[in-house]
C-alpha cells in the first residue's frame, strides 16, 4: 500500500480545536482525548436545518474507569491505511472506525482489567436557541439577523431502544428559509415546482452499547456551549466492550418513516438487541479493502532532507483523508470546513457560538470555492467522489431553469456564484431592498453581480471525469446544454463581427460590469470545443462562431491577457485573466501564447499585487501550468505547511472558516501540475518540478490512464505507464520535449 500510513500524537489535547478527522462514507468524526475522556464530535452529509445552517449530530464523550488515559504510555494514532483512530493507554485501547458503506460508527474497547464504560450523548440543542448576534448568523443562510426572530429549534433526545435516538425534524407550522427566499425573490408563482431540501429534512441517530443500560441525564458546559448528556453505562466491570452509532439523513413524509430508515441499520439493530454485531467484521473488512483501494489509486512520496519539502507529500495524504471522509455523501464536502469543523473559539476567540457555527453557511455553496475542492480528484483517480459535487447541480438544474422564465422569460439555467442546495441566490446577497427598475434576475450585490458563469467550470470536470475515467457523458449532457442555452439566449445580441456581446457580465468576483469578460469567453470557448469532440451538434458550431476571442491588451510593452476588454471597477482579490491558464487550459506549456500568459502573471498589476498562497489563493497552479518552477516550488511550501492547529492539515480559517478546504485542494492541484500536465492525449512529466526534489508518484491521465514514476535529480529513473500504448505519449525532461 502507497501510503505513509500513521499520525501519532503522545499526549491529551486541551480541547476540541485540537481534535483528528475520521471517517468514511459520509460521515466525519472530531476526535480528541481531554482530561482523560475521549470525545467526538458526530458530522454527516445534508443535516440542513429550517435556517439552512449545517448542524452537528452531536458529540459523544467515552470514559473508562480508573483514567487510564492519564497514564505515560499514551496514543492517539490515526491510521490512514484503514480510516481508524486508534486510543491507547494504562492497559486500555479504544479503536473508532466508520463503515464506508453503511452510516455507523463504531467503537471498540479492550482492557487488560475489568473496567467500568460510559458512553454519553451530549446536545447543546436541547432546547431552542434564538440567534441574536449577527455574526452567528453567518453559519445560516439568513446571514443576518432579520425583523423577525430566527431561531436554531430543539432535537428530539431521549433514552429508548436500548440506548439513546436523538432527531432533528425540520418544521412546517412556520416559514423557513426555503419559503423566505422563494418569496423574497419573486419566485412565488413557481413554489409549487421548485425542488425544496429544506422541508420534512429530517436526521438523527442512536446510540447502543451491547449490555449497557441507561444512566445519567446530566447538564454540563464545554467551551462556550451548555448541553445536556444523555448517559448509558455497562452494569458491571468488563473487558470489552462495543459501542455502536448509527447516523440517518432523510426527508420524509411522516417522522414514522424516518425511524423505519434509522431501523433498518443493521449493525445497530443487532447491537440493540444484545447480540454480536451481525456482519461487523466482514463490514470492518470491506471498509478496509475500500481505504486499501482508495490508497493505491494514486501517492506522492517526496525524498528530500528539508522537513518543510517532505511535509508537502504527508500534508497531502491527511488532507485527502479529508476528502475521502464524503467519498459517497449525497452532498459535496463543503469548502468551509467540510464535516470537520469544531467550537468556533478555538478559531477565532472572539466567536462564543455552537460547535454548529461555520462562516459563509451550511446550504449555501459558493462555485469558486467548491470547484477547488474537486478539482484534484481527477488526477488522484478518485472519480468516485465526484458524484455529490455533480448531483449538486443536476438536482438544482430545473430550479435554474425556472429563474430564467420567471425573470427573463427565456430558456436556459441561470446558476449563481453563491448559490443555495435549492438552487436559488443567498436571500442577503440577492438584496430584496433594492431600488425600483432593477433587474429581478440579478443579484443587488457589488461583488455578485452578473457573476454566473462560475458553473461552466463543473461543467468542464462533468467532461475530464469522461476524459479521465470513460464514463458516459449522457446524464449530463442536458445540464451542460442549458448552461450554454442561458448565455445565448440572454445576451442574444451581436457586433458587427457577428459576436457575442457579452455586456453586462463579471469576471469572476473581480472585474464588474464588463464588457466581453475573459472568464466567460473562455469557459464558453473551451465547453463548446470539447462538447464538439464527445457530443457533435450544430449549435456548438453556431455558438463558438459568435463568440468573441479572448481579449489582450499591453502592460510596460509586454502582451497580456485582460480580464475583459472593458470593466467598470475592480471589487475583489482575484485574478480572472489567468483562468485561460487554469482551469481553461487554453495557454500553458506546449501551447501557443505562453509567453502572453506569462507576461500576464509577471506584469498584469491584479497578479503582481494579489500574488500569495492563503486560502483559495491559485498562483501555485499558475506557476506551475506556466512551467514556472521556482514560484510553483515556494508557493506549494507555504500552501503545505502545517495549519495552525494541532492535526497539520486543518488550515485556516484564510478567507473562508476551518479546516479551509479550498486551501487544500488548491494545494494539491498545483503539485499535481508540477508532476504532471495533460494536453488531450499529450502527458508532460515534471513541467515545474524543482529537480531537487526526488519522488515517486503515481497520477491518473486522461484516457483511463495512471503514470506511476521515481525521479531522482531531475531525472525519471523509473516509469511505468498503464496501459503501456500511452507511454509514447508521455514527454519528460530525460526524454526531450520540455
Amino acid at each position: 500500500m502507497k501510503t505513509n500510513a500513521q499520525l501519532v500524537w503522545t499526549t491529551q489535547s486541551r480541547h476540541a480545536g485540537e481534535s483528528m478527522p475520521c471517517g468514511g462514507g459520509d460521515i466525519g468524526l472530531n476526535v480528541w482525548v481531554e482530561k482523560g475522556d475521549l470525545l467526538f464530535y458526530l458530522s454527516r452529509s445534508g443535516t440542513f436545518d429550517e435556517n439552512n445552517a449545517m448542524l452537528k449530530l452531536g458529540r459523544v464523550r467515552v470514559r473508562v474507569s480508573g483514567h487510564p488515559f492519564d497514564s505515560k504510555d499514551f496514543r492517539q494514532e490515526l491510521h490512514l491505511q484503514d480510516g481508524s483512530v486508534i486510543v491507547s493507554g494504562g492497559g486500555v485501547k479504544i479503536v473508532l472506525w466508520v463503515d464506508v458503506f453503511h452510516p455507523i460508527v463504531h467503537v471498540s474497547m479492550e482492557s487488560r482489567q475489568p473496567v467500568q464504560v460510559s458512553a454519553a450523548y451530549e446536545s447543546w440543542r436541547y432546547e431552542d436557541h434564538l440567534i441574536t448576534d449577527a455574526v452567528e448568523c453567518r453559519a445560516n443562510s439568513y446571514k443576518v439577523l432579520q425583523a423577525f426572530p430566527i431561531t436554531t429549534y430543539k432535537d428530539s433526545v431521549s433514552f429508548g431502544q436500548d440506548g439513546v435516538v436523538f432527531y432533528h425534524r425540520n418544521r412546517d407550522d412556520k416559514e423557513d428559509i426555503f419559503d423566505y427566499t422563494v418569496r423574497m425573490e419573486g419566485m412565488a408563482s413557481v413554489k409549487d415546482q421548485l425542488y425544496n431540501p429544506i422541508r420534512h429534512n429530517t436526521f438523527g441517530g442512536v446510540m447502543v452499547g451491547k449490555g449497557m443500560v441507561a444512566g445519567a441525564n446530566a447538564l454540563g458546559q464545554y467551551a462556550d456551549t451548555k448541553y445536556r448528556a444523555w448517559e448509558i453505562k455497562t452494569v458491571r466491570p468488563v473487558r470489552a466492550q462495543e459501542i455502536t452509532i448509527g447516523l440517518h439523513v432523510a426527508q420524509t413524509g411522516t417522522l414514522e418513516e424516518w425511524q423505519r430508515g434509522l431501523d433498518a441499520l443493521g449493525g445497530v439493530e443487532a447491537s440493540k438487541k444484545k447480540r454480536a454485531l451481525q456482519g461487523a467484521q466482514a463490514q470492518r473488512q470491506r471498509s478496509r479493502e475500500w481505504w486499501q483501494q482508495f490508497w493505491n489509486r494514486s501517492y506522492i512520496h517526496i525524498n528530500n532532507k528539508d522537513t518543510a519539502v517532505r511535509a508537502i507529500s504527508r500534508n497531502y495524504e491527511l488532507f485527502r483523508y479529508q476528502l475521502a471522509c464524503n467519498a459517497f455523501g449525497e452532498w459535496p464536502t463543503k469548502f468551509n470546513g467540510g464535516l470537520f469543523t469544531f467550537d468556533p473559539c478555538y478559531v477565532d476567540s472572539s466567536k462564543h457560538f455552537s460547535p454548529d457555527f461555520r462562516a459563509w453557511g451550511g446550504g449555501t455553496m459558493t462555485a469558486q470555492n467548491q470547484r477547488l475542492v474537486y478539482f484534484p480528484m481527477l488526477k488522484n483517480g478518485d472519480g468516485e467522489m465526484l458524484k455529490g459535487q455533480f448531483d449538486f447541480y443536476l438536482r438544482m438544474l430545473h430550479n435554474a431553469s425556472l429563474r430564467s422564465w420567471v425573470y427573463w422569460n427565456h430558456g436556459g439555467a441561470c446558476f449563481t456564484e453563491q448559490i443555495e442546495n435549492f438552487g436559488l441566490p443567498n436571500v442577503t446577497e440577492y438584496q430584496p431592498k433594492r431600488p425600483a427598475g432593477t433587474d429581478p434576475g440579478v443579484e443587488y450585490n457589488k461583488w455578485l453581480e452578473y457573476e454566473w458563469e462560475t458553473v461552466f467550470e463543473f461543467c468542464l470536470m462533468m467532461l475530464e471525469e469522461q476524459r479521465y475515467d470513460g464514463v458516459s457523458i449522457q446524464k449530463y449532457l442536458p445540464f451542460m446544454d442549458s448552461c450554454l442555452s442561458f448565455y445565448d439566449a440572454h445576451y442574444h445580441k451581436f457586433d458587427v463581427q457577428g459576436h457575442y456581446i457579452f455586456y453586462p457580465t463579471s469576471a469572476a468576483e473581480t472585474y464588474k460590469i464588463t464588457y466581453n469578460s475573459t472568464t466567460v469567453i473562455a469557459a464558453m470557448q473551451t465547453i463548446l470545443q470539447r462538447l464538439k469532440s464527445v457530443a457533435p451538434a450544430p449549435k456548438w458550431d453556431t455558438m463558438l462562431a459568435h463568440l468573441p476571442p479572448i481579449p489582450l491588451g499591453e502592460y510596460e510593452g509586454h502582451t497580456t491577457i485582460l480580464p475583459a476588454e472593458k470593466w467598470e471597477r475592480i471589487q475583489n482579490r482575484e485574478t480572472p485573466q489567468l483562468y485561460p491558464v487554469f482551469p481553461w487550459g487554453i495557454y500553458g506549456i506546449g501551447k501557443p501564447g505562453l509567453d502572453t500568459a506569462i507576461n500576464t502573471y509577471k506584469y498584469d498589476p491584479q497578479s503582481v499585487t494579489e500574488w500569495d498562497y492563503i486560502g483559495w489563493k491559485q498562483y501555485s497552479i499558475f506557476a506551475a501550468r506556466l512551467g514556472l518552477t521556482a514560484d510553483a516550488a515556494k508557493l506549494s511550501l507555504l500552501k503545505f505547511k502545517d495549519g495552525p492547529h494541532r492535526f497539520p492539515t486543518f488550515w485556516g480559517p484564510g478567507f473562508d472558516w476551518t479546516p479551509d478546504h479550498n486551501w487544500g485542494g488548491s494545494a494539491m492541484i498545483g503539485v499535481q501540475e508540477m508532476l504532471l500536465q495533460t494536453d488531450d492525449r499529450k502527458i508532460y512529466l515534471l513541467p515545474a518540478w524543482p529537480k531537487e526534489w526526488d519522488v515517486s508518484f503515481k497520477l491518473h491521465a486522461p484516457y483511463q490512464t495512471t503514470v506511476e514514476a521515481v525521479v531522482k535529480g531531475g531525472k525519471v529513473i523509473s516509469l511505468k505507464v498503464t496501459p503501456a500504448a500511452r507511454e509514447k505519449d508521455v514527454i519528460y525532461p530525460n526524454r526531450g520535449g520540455i
